[in-house]
């Protein structure tokens, strides 16, 4: 985890002028001229922004599930589904659940935890970047879980190295509410997943310290804002 190569260069944003505030897409455009990293792959773009077909990076077959810890969880290490840039707040779909790669936004998201599902297509560009997704959908409420999830962030997470030497001080990890999730909980890292039937802080640990940073991109800046006052649509893009 230590060994961290540079990001490509910043592959171009690709936003509707007529979906996005003026002010949000001036945001993105000094983000595409000045901030390094987060290039696009060889692979080739499907008509709704997910698929499979991501050329020489796809791995040829999943790998098998096996036992990850308490709550039933279940891990498993998934092929490379592309990673083409796709229209923001366009319709994406993705092969597993939670989504662990596939083509996505072309902005990647704050990493801190959203009180609103994140939008699949920024969520996938976060991991993308190493950071991991932390989900739930919990219809009846979940109130106690999220709150030891968001305990276990802020006082058990390591720090990322990588940013550290660069003097930044971030985690890379995303807490957010996924309606689409076929289990109670779940955390998602590029190419790899945990599904559970309830919340078990070593077991999301064990899975953050495996897995964070071990990504295409290695990039330190952070995301855009995708919250309320972001002027994105309030149907930007998959789960609903």
């Amino acid at each position: 985890m230590l060994n961290r190569g540079l990001a490509l260069a910043l592959g171009a944003q690709q936003v509707s002028a007529q979906r996005v505030s003026p002010l949000l897409l001036s945001a993105l455009l000094l983000s595409a001229l000045l901030l390094g990293g987060c290039g696009e792959s060889t692979s080739t773009e499907t008509s709704d922004g997910g698929g499979s077909d991501a050329g020489g990076d796809v791995v040829s077959d999943a790998g098998e599930p096996f036992e990850a810890g308490a709550c039933n969880a279940i891990g498993q290490h998934w092929p490379n589904f592309g990673q083409t840039h796709v229209e923001i707040c366009s319709e994406v779909s993705y092969q597993t659940s939670p989504p662990t790669s596939g083509n996505h936004y072309g902005s990647w998201p704050q990493f801190r935890t959203y009180s609103k599902p994140l939008p699949y297509g920024f969520m996938v560009h976060g991991m993308e970047h190493g950071a991991v997704v932390f989900s739930y959908n919990c219809p009846s409420g979940c109130a106690d879980e999220v709150a030891r999830a968001q305990k276990l962030i802020d006082d058990q997470l390591p720090g990322d190295v990588f940013c550290a030497a660069q003097g930044v001080d971030r985690q890379r990890v995303i807490l957010t509410p996924d309606p689409g999730l076929k289990s109670r909980w779940a955390a998602a890292a590029w190419t790899w997943s945990l599904n559970a039937d309830c919340f078990d802080e070593q077991t999301f640990l064990s899975f953050y310290e495996a897995h964070y940073d071990q990504a295409p991109e290695h990039i330190c800046s952070d995301g855009i804002d995708v919250g309320p006052d972001s002027g994105l649509p309030e149907d930007c893009g998959p789960p609903r």
